[in-house]
């Protein structure tokens, strides 16, 4: 029982980073900060990115961790865990997979963009980066409803 309370603390605290955190970026933020001059809004969201992707790096390896140890160490693998398991599993792997693809493509492009002082191309991947966390963030909040609710479902 410790090791299942304490997995899923974690594995809830980490997706409460990971989803809130992108909540907040796209909701919060983005609308508070368009009416910035690009220049000092495409440094701020170098910098908010730049902490916030290192939380969502911890986040997965916490989420991956901690799934796993209660798949294997309370349902004694994925044949006891009920569908509610498998689809936040592949939800969550398809988050993952979005974001690796978003922190080596459009994240590191835009960081080169603004390196060299070209912000025209730099918005364009913070355009790219907003559309892939957008997608995320649909998933995400699935998968916390399918994660809180799918033990409920009969």
């Amino acid at each position: 029982m410790a090791l299942a309370t304490i997995a899923l603390t974690l594995h809830v605290l980490s997706a409460v980073v990971w989803v809130g955190g992108m909540f907040f970026a796209l909701l919060i933020l983005r609308p508070s900060a368009g009416p910035l001059d690009p220049g000092p809004r495409l440094d701020l969201w170098q910098r908010v990115f730049g902490r916030f992707f290192s939380w969502v790096i911890a986040a997965i390896v916490l989420l991956l961790a901690s799934g796993y140890a209660m798949v294997f160490g309370v349902y004694a693998g994925f044949r006891g865990a009920g569908i509610h398991i498998h689809i936040m599993q592949g939800t969550g792997i398809i988050m993952m997979l979005l974001f690796f693809h978003l922190y080596f493509a459009p994240w590191r492009r835009f960081q080169a963009a603004l390196a060299r002082q070209d912000r025209p191309e730099a918005a364009r991947q913070l355009n790219q980066i907003r559309w892939i966390v957008t997608v995320n963030l649909f998933l995400g909040l699935l998968t916390v409803a399918v994660g809180s609710s799918g033990r409920y479902w009969g």
